[in-house]
């Protein structure tokens, strides 16, 4: 049977783990952002930057932890479900809004006449893969369907399990920050007794 942690050292590690999940979600929201903006993506700037709002939540926890605060654990975990919910969010709407007529329509034809004019030609290029111009709409479907959707379970495993990861962890920080309180405190000092009044010892 596996022996439980002290609540100190689940604390250390919930601290550990935040920061460096905190961090890293906000650093890459913010690159993200910085290339949305180059690319003037405003879908991908306005997601960058509402995932790097979990990321920023999520170090706002961890400094409550460290400055022996509780309620930061909620941080933590809420972090979690903004950052699952705006990337879930994109992904379903990414798979949804798949226009075939579009890609059939418009996008193929100008990449065909992209291609002409460098002196290839589709065909050649999609024949290897045993593709051709009547199954390359339902192929690309294909494709944003699982990469979208492989996003969509990456995210919902590693955001919904370290929400639940610190979720089941709120009792040991609580205790750790508790006893750390506790011990912090000045020793209680009992009250002084009643002084007699003047002329009130009498020897038995």
């Amino acid at each position: 049977m596996k022996k439980d942690r002290p609540p100190e050292e689940v604390l250390r590690r919930v601290v550990r783990l935040a920061r460096l999940n905190g961090w890293n979600v906000g650093l890459v929201a913010g690159l993200r952002v910085l290339v949305s903006l180059v690319l003037l993506e405003p879908i991908g700037f306005a997601v960058s930057a509402l995932v790097g709002v979990g990321g920023v939540m999520e170090i706002r926890g961890q400094r409550m932890l460290v400055r022996r605060d509780a309620g930061g654990m909620r941080w933590l975990v809420r972090a979690q479900f903004v950052v699952l919910a705006v990337i879930a969010s994109y992904a379903a709407s990414r798979i949804l809004s798949f226009d075939a007529g579009y890609l059939q329509q418009e996008a193929i034809p100008n990449l065909r006449a992209m291609l002409t004019s460098l002196g290839m030609n589709l065909d050649d290029l999609l024949e290897p893969m045993g593709l051709d111009a009547g199954t390359i709409v339902p192929f690309v479907r294909l494709m944003v369907v699982v990469l979208y959707g492989s996003l969509l379970l990456a995210t919902l495993v590693y955001q919904g399990g370290l929400a639940l990861h610190y979720r089941h962890r709120t009792a040991g920080v609580e205790a750790a920050l508790a006893a750390g309180a506790a011990a912090a405190a000045p020793p209680s000092i009992p009250p002084a007794p009643p002084r007699a009044p003047a002329g009130g010892d009498f020897a038995i």
